[in-house]
């Protein structure tokens, strides 16, 4: 339950984000109407959480004033005395809220010292039984990011304990620091924990202010609310430079093993932040001008065009990745992701001199290895490029269970060890790995590919039905891909998909059928599979595998 109910009209939801985004800065619980969840009655949602918050927030508006919902959730406020209302149009509010008090808010731009945000504020203090005099703690020293940082920046904020038991404190700390050792496992982040003076009690502070005074360009935010045996944990990941929510999501669990529960908690949050703030900068990157492009910028350029996996496209990544390294000869991430480059370049057959490709692609990999450390990210793009550029993947395997061991919390890692236990003809593990990938990371572009995978892995697995209906869920392909989906409808009787996805393989790859099949199913049993159902897609009688 939050401490602070949020009642508008629908259709004002843009404005009402803003307000929402500033009291949770503040470290307020709030719920707003897009948290009900699927399975239950709205209307029990909504009686349950106005009765348990301290504070309910009414945003009047000229739509809000026409609404019944509106008036009757602003009525339940009155009369339980915890209603705290504000305008932003200057409507004229109904009876008797007209005889109120009323912050107006009109124009409000999201300044914290606007004196009608800060009316709204001190109401929500006093309900919530807060001291409005307090002194606000000194803002903490922290020490200056390292100069010349490109690398996504992130500061974990101190989680708000919601459940008015101190002894909690413990408990609260403990995720939090949970989620800290987590996130440090991510090279391609920077991370740090801000100390408990940047939450004062009647002190606002905007994601803006934090991010400045600390430094970082993300907040993660977060609270924890017990009750009996059971603990919700809410978390927001935070866009320092609009104050936008990134992600958000919310944990209900049992405390019956309160450390397993911090590392699942760690492990849902860190697993969805790296490609979740790589999205996000990757947009930023595509929006800045071209000129003095530092070398994270032609790095973040690159990864759009990787991932449409067509030659001119795979080409241009490269040259991205060249330049992002000319300009930081020490970049491993750059060099591993043109290892995939180069394998992919490979694989197709989209060189009129793989063996210079490939020479290219296997200098770059050692050269990232030297450079990795312990960054499971690059071990994995290395390990998963290996199969390609040596043809070996005893090393493959070995890489990538490092990158595992290093970082478990890794939605990344995951996909990329599924999809090379995919070559090793291990479709059970790649399933398992596959999922464990989606299970971290439901939002970002990542989790296309990882559905991708899963249904190639449901195929090899003769799951032929699961393996199509995970296709239909994600546009993501790769060439490969399109052959896999052919053999898929073969097996299923349906020729006129398959001979559509052969001919999407034709357009896609240079590689013949028979190449695919070497490169991609180094097995016989999988390379069976999946020869058999080509020739079922082309009206064939299979004699690569017995009928299925």
């Amino acid at each position: 339950m939050a401490d602070i109910f949020i009642s508008y009209a629908r259709s004002r939801a843009t404005e009402a984000q803003p307000i929402v985004q500033a009291l949770r800065a503040q470290g307020y619980g709030v719920w707003i109407d897009d948290a009900i969840p699927a399975h239950r009655a709205f209307t029990d949602v909504i009686q349950e959480e106005l009765k348990a918050a301290s504070a309910v927030v009414v945003v009047w508006s000229s739509e809000a004033v026409k609404s019944q919902w509106v008036q009757s959730e602003a009525d339940h406020a009155r009369e339980a005395g915890k209603l705290v209302q504000l305008n932003i149009d200057g409507a004229m509010l109904p009876m008797p809220f007209d005889r109120i008090q009323c912050a107006d808010l009109a124009g409000w731009t999201g300044d914290l010292a606007a004196p009608g945000w800060r009316r709204v504020v001190d109401s929500i203090a006093t309900l919530a039984g807060e001291s409005k005099t307090a002194a606000p703690a000194a803002a903490p020293v922290v020490e200056a990011l390292p100069e010349g940082l490109v690398k996504p920046s992130i500061a974990v904020m101190p989680f708000a304990n919601l459940s008015n038991d101190p002894e909690q404190d413990y408990f609260v700390d403990g995720v939090v620091e949970e989620i800290v050792s987590a996130l440090t496992r991510f090279k391609s982040l920077y991370v740090i924990a801000a100390g408990d003076g940047l939450v004062s009690e009647g002190k606002a502070m905007s994601p803006q202010e934090a991010a400045q005074l600390l430094g970082v360009r993300y907040l993660l935010e977060g609270s924890v609310r017990k009750a009996g045996g059971r603990v919700r944990i809410a978390v927001h990941l935070i866009d320092a430079s609009n104050g936008a929510d990134i992600w958000a999501d919310r944990l209900d669990d049992t405390m019956e093993d309160v450390f397993a529960l911090q590392d699942r908690v760690a492990a849902r949050v860190a697993g969805v932040i790296e490609n979740t703030v790589q999205d996000v900068d990757t947009e930023k990157a595509a929006k800045r001008p071209t000129a003095n492009m530092s070398s994270y910028d032609l790095y973040l350029r690159s990864m759009p065009l990787f991932r449409l996996s067509r030659k001119a496209e795979m080409l241009m990544s490269i040259e991205l990745l060249d330049r992002a390294i000319a300009l930081d000869p020490e970049f491993a991430g750059a060099m591993s992701q043109s290892c995939v480059c180069h394998r992919q370049v490979i694989d197709h057959g989209w060189s009129e001199n793989p063996d210079e490709v490939r020479r290219h692609g296997l200098d770059l990999a050692e050269r990232a290895l030297r450079l990795a450390g312990e960054d499971a990210r690059v071990l994995a793009q290395v390990a998963v490029s290996l199969p390609g550029l040596e043809g070996r993947l005893d090393r493959a395997v070995v890489l990538m269970d490092r990158a595992i061991a290093l970082n478990p919390a890794s939605s990344f890692v995951f996909m990329a060890s599924g999809s090379l236990r995919l070559k090793c003809g291990e479709p059970d593990l790649a399933a398992e790995h596959l999922e464990t990938a989606i299970r971290l990371d439901p939002i970002s572009t990542q989790n296309g590919f990882m559905r991708m995978y899963l249904a190639s892995a449901r195929f090899q697995q003769e799951r032929f039905d699961e393996a199509l209906a995970l296709f239909r869920t994600t546009a993501m392909r790769l060439p490969i891909s399109y052959a896999v989906l052919a053999a898929l409808h073969g097996h299923l009787g349906q020729t006129g998909e398959a001979q559509e996805a052969l001919a999407q393989f034709a357009v896609a790859s240079t590689a013949t059928i028979e190449e695919a099949a070497r490169i991609w199913f180094p097995r016989p049993r999988e390379r069976k599979l999946f020869l058999g159902g080509i020739e079922l897609a082309e009206g064939k009688t299979p004699t690569a595998t017995s009928a299925v």
